[in-house]
């Protein structure tokens, strides 16, 4: 699961949002938020004062008591979900957070939302729970409708096709922006099929996302891990998602390289706005990421070391870079989670990654 040298197959300047330098406009539209701390949904009690707490809690009291006597049974209790899960200690450590803010997505997906003065950071993280049946990754294309044609679009234009409910989205890899929208790796979707070496995130019916540079077998077929694939579709593994990048952050959970500091300092050393996906195989977990950037104070960015030691605070032990720049974006319910860089917003990409959940993959067994 290496890459090549570094600079390989980047696409030159074809390659739109690789991250290079931008105006941005003034960050006094957007003041760091206020400091505050966010705790664990729970029921609140308010206690009534003594002269009147025994009047009005006997009732309740014998109430509760005679529910014991006839059948012993106990109040609810809140399901592990009601709380968000915390964010691992390291990743706490690195960011040094101010705000935390947490919403869940689904069962197993949550979206949390961490800025810090240390960076400034913005940072934008979903984590989903690969384990379960109903939990999976859709790639979209960027395609005209009922045409198949290749045009940028939005994240929030896009959405995986039905049955899949559409929990999460952020923007996939490079593009050409004079070829349509064309990704620069490889795309394996419902509806297209295209091959590069390098690096990319294939996901498949087995539930265990793999990242890493693609194979070439004598026989015309492309091996992403466990999985192959025929360029003419024509044989190979079924129901398989793939979504180029680069570069390839960690492999089993070290560094991949110098991270193209050496050959391209300009894109790799210096901070910009991120979009990146890792996986934490000993959890079972799955990370989408983006960091917003270009936009001091509320958030200037991050390097691909940062970001990769970021991936390693997670618990994440394989981690790619996705486009990122003026396209980094994350998308909730079809809104735009993040501050975008562009002075026109939430930018026109190829296609897209998603955390979708799918009753129908569980054979049927979860409510829709």
């Amino acid at each position: 699961m290496r890459i090549g040298p570094p600079g390989a197959h980047m696409g030159g300047a074809s390659a739109v949002g690789a991250g290079l330098p931008s105006l941005t406009p003034s960050s006094l539209d957007w003041p760091p938020p206020r400091r505050f701390k966010v705790l664990p949904r729970l029921t609140r009690f308010v206690l009534p004062r003594p002269a009147v707490a025994r009047r009005r809690f006997l009732p309740i009291l014998a109430v509760a008591g005679l529910a014991l006597a006839l059948g012993g049974c106990r109040s609810p209790q809140p399901t592990p979900e009601t709380a968000p899960p915390s964010l691992p200690e390291p990743a706490l450590a690195l960011l040094e957070p101010d705000t935390v803010r947490a919403r869940r997505l689904g069962d197993g997906v949550w979206y949390r939302f961490v800025w810090s003065g240390r960076g400034p950071w913005a940072v934008h993280l979903v984590s989903a729970e690969t384990g379960r049946c109903d939990v999976g990754l859709s790639v979209v294309p960027a395609t005209s409708s009922g045409e198949g044609s290749r045009r940028p679009m939005k994240v929030s234009e896009m959405a995986p096709a039905p049955p899949a409910e559409a929990l999460a989205g952020v923007n996939g890899d490079f593009f050409m922006r004079e070829a349509g929208g064309l990704p620069v790796g490889s795309e394996v979707t419902l509806t297209t099929r295209r091959f590069s070496d390098r690096p990319a995130l294939a996901w498949s019916s087995r539930g265990v996302p793999w990242i890493g540079s693609p194979s070439r077998s004598g026989d015309g077929l492309v091996a992403f891990g466990p999985d192959t694939l025929a360029a003419d579709g024509s044989a190979g593994s079924r129901g398989v998602q793939v979504v180029g990048g680069y570069p390839e952050l960690l492999d089993q959970g070290r560094r991949v390289g110098d991270l193209v500091v050496g050959g391209r300092p300009g894109f790799a050393s210096s901070r910009h706005p991120r979009t990146a996906v890792g996986f934490d195989p000993d959890a079972g977990v799955l990370w989408l990421v983006v960091v917003d950037g270009r936009q001091a104070p509320w958030s200037d960015g991050m390097s691909l070391p940062e970001l990769a030691d970021l991936f390693v605070s997670l618990g994440a032990s394989e981690a790619l870079n996705l486009d990122g720049g003026g396209s980094s974006t994350m998308t909730l319910g079809g809104r735009v989670a993040n501050r975008p860089s562009d002075l026109s917003g939430e930018r026109r990409v190829g296609n897209s990654l998603w955390v979708v959940r799918d009753p129908t993959a569980c054979g049927g067994s979860l409510p829709a």
